[in-house]
């Protein structure tokens, strides 16, 4: 494990950890009772912040240390799509995010990950692609908003705003999926391109 898949690997576990906290008030409604709890909401913004940071360090410290290799060109990809499916269980659990286009997300990613296999059958480590950077941005915007409408609605500030930050969250999101899905195309374009597959 060099530095970057280190880090990288750390989102492995501040996933779980957002999704542990962000479903506590269900499994101890006594416990937190009082609405207005400010911890957790504290707690779910920096670990979503400390993820995002990782995810733009890991790939800084493979390259400028020289520590590029197919393992991390699988991992990192593998631990993006842990993290942000987990996001995304978190808000349609909530009612935030629609879950039909978190079904797309699915299909999508499980996709993505049936492609890399046939790629590396192949001798073909297949990293990112650009349509994926793009995915992976989009992606994060849409978590960003509905964690807002989720704190707004947790701490009782700006209630008002509550139903116009779920629709923002809402747009943002699906226009997520049609880059992931256009992404995806991409990808399959790639595959169809590889040396020795068949029409």
């Amino acid at each position: 494990m060099t530095l970057a898949n280190k880090v990288t690997a750390s989102r492995l576990v501040l996933a779980p950890l957002f999704f542990v906290i962000f479903l506590l008030p269900r499994f101890f409604p006594a416990v937190f009772a009082d609405a207005h709890l400010l911890w957790p909401v504290i707690a779910l913004w920096a670990l979503f912040i400390g993820s995002a940071i990782t995810d733009m360090l890991d790939g800084m410290i493979a390259r400028r240390r020289g520590q590029t290799s197919d393992f991390g060109k699988f991992f990192d990809p593998f631990a993006d799509t842990l993290t942000q499916v987990t996001y995304f269980f978190c808000f349609v659990i909530e009612g935030i995010l629609h879950p039909v286009l978190f079904l797309a997300v699915l299909y999508r990613e499980f996709s993505i990950l049936f492609i890399r296999n046939m790629m590396l059958r192949k001798g073909v480590a297949m990293g990112a692609r650009i349509g994926g950077k793009i995915k992976t941005v989009s992606y994060i915007s849409a978590v960003a908003v509905a964690l807002l409408a989720f704190s707004v609605q947790r701490i009782g500030i700006l209630s008002d705003f509550y139903r116009h930050l779920v629709t923002a969250a809402s747009v943002v999101f699906a226009v997520s999926v049609v880059i992931a899905i256009v992404s995806l195309f991409d990808y399959i374009l790639v595959y169809r391109k590889a040396p020795g597959v068949k029409e």
